[in-house]
């Protein structure tokens, strides 16, 4: 009987369709342009960093000036050093730098040796017995007079003070009539509902709008 050989067939790889190839390249590139505009808005929206210190330089140069013109008790290097402190402070507590000179400008005419017909002193007239407790608060030792007529330490408890009372009646404008009534007081009238005095508020806020 003949052998007959048995037949082999070869599997005949299969290949993709045209379109599926122009469709994978498509994929690819559109991939690529994605990601290229998606690097570039990323840089576009960086902040600049390099800018900041001359900013921050700006700004503590415009407090300067200010301090300059108006305090005849310092001098320019502590009006300079003053302009630190208060740039630095008022961040720290986010207060607007200006606004603080506007507190500091209603309540003391940036004198230094300032002092109220009820015993308030410093640049930011701090009231002796508050003082000495801000300045617990803030590690800062306690030398009555010495510590409330150093500009330094007043600037810095009286920020302190004012960021409390803005924590305490969370409303910059009570929290501003406070700080110049006394906060017992003006907590009674809120509680009780009756008006509070807006004389000492409107007066910083136009000093404020004038910087």
């Amino acid at each position: 009987m003949e052998k007959i050989d048995p037949i082999i067939l070869k599997e005949i790889p299969s290949r993709p369709p045209r379109r599926w190839k122009t469709y994978c390249l498509f994929f690819r590139l559109f991939s690529k342009i994605l990601l290229l505009i998606t690097v570039i808005s990323i840089i576009l929206h960086l902040p600049d960093l390099s800018q900041k210190p001359q900013k921050e330089e700006e700004v503590i140069q415009e407090i300067q000036e200010v301090l300059a013109r108006n305090s005849k008790d310092l001098s320019s290097e502590t009006q300079r050093e003053l302009a630190k402190l208060i740039y630095a402070e008022s961040l720290r507590y986010n207060h607007d730098p200006k606004f603080i000179l506007a507190l500091i400008a209603i309540e003391s005419s940036f004198k230094n040796r300032s002092v109220s017909e009820k015993g308030a002193k410093g640049l930011m007239q701090l009231m002796p017995e508050v003082a000495e407790s801000i300045a617990k608060d803030l590690g800062i030792e306690w030398k009555g007079d010495l510590t409330l007529f150093n500009p330094y330490l007043n600037i810095r408890m009286g920020i302190y003070y004012f960021s409390q009372l803005v924590s305490d009646f969370n409303d910059v404008r009570v929290a501003l009539t406070a700080y110049n009534y006394g906060p017992t007081y003006i907590k009674e009238l809120v509680d009780n509902k009756k008006k509070i005095p807006v004389n000492f508020t409107q007066r910083v806020f136009t000093v404020y709008q004038t910087l």
